[in-house]
């Protein structure tokens, strides 16, 4: 009885090591086992009798990788790892929240009672603030369609539902999917329009099967996040400004969110910054958080509100001047 539990825990530690790192020399999980090449060889046999797909490679370099197979195998998960996990699942990703409502609720019925007293603990402390609305669900199937469309750089035709309700079919080259706030977005390039394009994931369906590969192309400047952020942000903009900033363009770009504007270079010393906001107060942070010097010729809203903001900060320093 006692050999038995002794192979039985080295072989759940066997598989904590395969599943912790892709490749392993079977000189090193020997060391790590305490025990010979061989018992390693046998332990990974009765591995494979189980359903884990380990292949091994010969020679001095030989050694051994857990593999996917057809199915998934019991995941091995040490205790700080399945708490995460579970607090993870518990607030859920936005878009697929009963996605990952299914799969805490699997994870829960297989957690021994001390860790589900310490997910329990932290569920009972923890107090998220409430997004302001809700966002819109994402089906879990059709991100990993895009995901493996955009890895496998296939193209992917889709029917798109505008904001109006109409509906098109789009062909596009898939380059990254983006999370942002609670929504997901595909950056990909549209093979009609010839350009890049954002596209809400929550209001594609795909089509299969995908197309031919495509070669990579230059991704839209500053990458697929920022473009995302850009277009986004840009499109609820209600008031818009292009202020001329006395500093060069890699250090406006330094104190800039991609979410605020985009900084064009003039010469080595100036630039330009196209930004915007929902409000004029906003704006006008937006521009006083840059800590430049910068000009403002419009619109004129914004003008008069610097300058009221200015003799507003004057009179509050009044008081100090000699």
């Amino acid at each position: 009885m006692t050999s038995m539990l002794e192979t039985s825990a080295r072989l759940l530690r066997l598989l904590s090591l395969l599943q912790a790192r892709r490749d392993w020399p079977g000189r090193d999980l020997a060391d790590r086992l305490g025990v010979s090449d061989r018992t390693v060889r046998r332990d990974v046999e009765r591995l494979r009798e189980l359903g884990y797909p380990v292949h091994a490679s010969r020679g001095t370099d030989g050694g051994y990788r857990l593999g996917a197979g057809t199915a998934m195998p019991p995941l091995l998960l040490d205790d700080e790892e399945a708490v995460a996990v579970a607090i993870g699942l518990r607030h859920g990703v936005p878009g697929i929240e009963e996605t990952s409502a299914r799969a805490l609720t699997k994870l829960e019925q297989v957690l021994p009672s001390r860790l589900r007293h310490r997910v329990d603990a932290l569920r009972a402390s923890t107090e998220p603030v409430p997004a302001d609305r809700p966002g819109p669900a994402v089906d879990a199937a059709v991100l990993s369609t895009l995901a493996t469309a955009c890895r496998n750089r296939e193209r992917l035709r889709f029917d798109y539902r505008s904001h109006d309700g109409s509906s098109t079919l789009r062909v596009v080259e898939p380059h990254r999917i983006v999370s942002w706030g609670r929504r997901w977005y595909l950056v990909a390039w549209d093979v009609d329009r010839d350009d890049w394009r954002t596209f809400r994931v929550d209001r594609l369906a795909p089509r299969t099967p995908t197309g031919p590969r495509f070669p990579p192309r230059d991704p839209p400047e500053g990458g697929a996040a920022a473009y995302v952020a850009r277009g986004v942000s840009s499109a609820a903009w209600r008031w818009r400004a292009r202020v001329v900033v006395h500093a060069a363009a890699d250090v406006v770009t330094e104190r800039v969110n991609p979410a605020v504007g985009v900084v064009e270079a003039v010469d080595e010393r100036t630039c330009v910054l196209d930004t915007g906001a929902e409000n004029i107060s906003s704006l006008a942070v937006h521009l006083g958080l840059l800590d430049l010097e910068f000009e403002v010729s419009g619109p004129p809203e914004l003008v008069e509100h610097l300058r009221l903001v200015a003799e507003r900060f004057t009179r509050a320093t009044a008081t100090n001047q000699a």
